[in-house]
């Protein structure tokens, strides 16, 4: 065999392998590198944070997440489901005035049996709940385990009489989560509606006027709300 010929033979390996290579890359491109931050936004940082910088840790979890759960598919909800929920959702608002642990605690409730019913694993399983919500719902979902952190500690204060969460932290994660329920509902153009007369960050009405019911609960400062 010729010289000209074993090059003309490595070259076109060479070329295979790189085309291979570079298929690959793009195959896998939407689980890993800017492709997992694309998907999880914030998420994605947080990730990187739990494993201490280590951003392919984080990357191998996140791509985990999107294996087990990006081909699940959400299930709609009848119009009446979707009524219940939304009028529970705003008793639980309505009822944080007076007691905010437990409108969080059904808050939380809420989230679960929301997602449940959208074709999410069971609540039960809140960790795998969690990581297929943040495949689908990526933007919203850190209310989610605001919300569950915070229902949690009440029950460790219960029990041992320590865990307390401040007030404001509890209302900023009712907030907080509302983002996610929205998305679970299929609400997202209510809370357009909603963001040109509330500024969620400060749970008061940017107009000066009364948001109506459902919004004007969050109009309050800690003085307002009984103890945490």
């Amino acid at each position: 065999m010729s010289t000209g010929l074993i090059i003309a033979l490595i070259v076109i390996v060479a070329a295979v392998l790189i085309v291979a290579a570079v298929l690959t890359l793009r195959g896998r491109g939407p689980q890993h590198g800017r492709g997992l931050k694309r998907r999880f936004g914030p998420e994605y940082d947080r990730a990187v944070a739990r494993h201490d910088g280590d951003e392919k840790a984080a990357e191998r979890e996140l791509a985990e997440r999107v294996e087990r759960h990006g081909s699940l598919r959400e299930q709609p909800l009848e119009p009446a489901q979707r009524q219940r929920y939304e009028e529970r959702w705003t008793a639980a608002q309505e009822r944080f005035v007076d007691s905010p642990r437990e409108a969080v605690a059904e808050a939380d409730r809420l989230l679960a049996e929301l997602a449940k019913d959208r074709g999410f694993p069971d609540g039960g399983q809140y960790e795998e709940q969690f990581a297929a919500l943040s495949v689908h719902h990526a933007r919203h979902v850190h209310g989610y385990r605001r919300v569950h952190t915070v229902a949690g500690a009440r029950v460790n204060a219960d029990r041992d009489g320590d865990g307390r969460v401040d007030t404001e932290e509890m209302r900023e994660a009712m907030v907080e989560a509302r983002a996610l329920f929205e998305d679970l509902l299929g609400s997202s153009q209510r809370r357009e509606e909603s963001r040109t007369t509330t500024d969620v960050r400060a749970g008061q009405p940017r107009d000066g006027r009364d948001a109506g019911r459902g919004q004007h609960t969050w109009a309050f400062n800690r003085r307002h709300a009984k103890g945490s």
